[in-house]
């Protein structure tokens, strides 16, 4: 992968990355706190819309973030070195990983019950999505910076 090719798939991760990192502080230090103010009786319709709206803003950036990750190990550019696209890899599929397998379970389990008391744990556990996005965002620029 070379040429407008290789910066097409760069500036794409560094914009799905960048992206991800905005979303996921603003919702670490914003959203998640603030949904302990929600009344008891609407925590679940809440918490229901809360991951329909979400996804519209998180579903196309995961999406690019992803398919980007996954060019730049595969189609591995001359000018990063394999450690550095397996490192890559490694945090968006944690990333990835912590999202379906921690977040959106305690999620699902928030709006069944319509009960907040998960939040805490939502909160403590999305430190892990938080810190890997930041590595993302940061690995992404310094991608596109050394293949300049």
């Amino acid at each position: 992968m070379t040429g407008w090719q290789l910066q097409a798939v760069l500036i794409g991760q560094v914009l799905g990355s960048a992206g991800m990192f905005g979303v996921i502080w603003v919702i670490q230090l914003v959203h998640y706190p603030l949904m302990r103010k929600v009344p008891l009786s609407a925590f679940g319709a809440f918490e229901q819309e809360h991951q329909r709206r979400i996804t519209y803003v998180v579903g196309p950036l995961m999406a690019m973030e992803g398919i980007c990750v996954l060019a730049v190990f595969f189609l591995r550019p001359s000018c990063l070195s394999f450690w550095v696209a397996l490192a890559g890899g490694l945090v968006e599929a944690v990333a990835i990983g912590t999202t379906a397998f921690v977040s959106a379970p305690i999620h699902g389990r928030m709006a069944a019950s319509g009960n907040p008391d998960l939040l805490d744990r939502l909160i403590a556990t999305n430190w892990i999505r938080t810190a890997a996005w930041t590595a993302r965002a940061v690995l992404s620029v310094l991608m596109l910076a050394w293949c300049r």
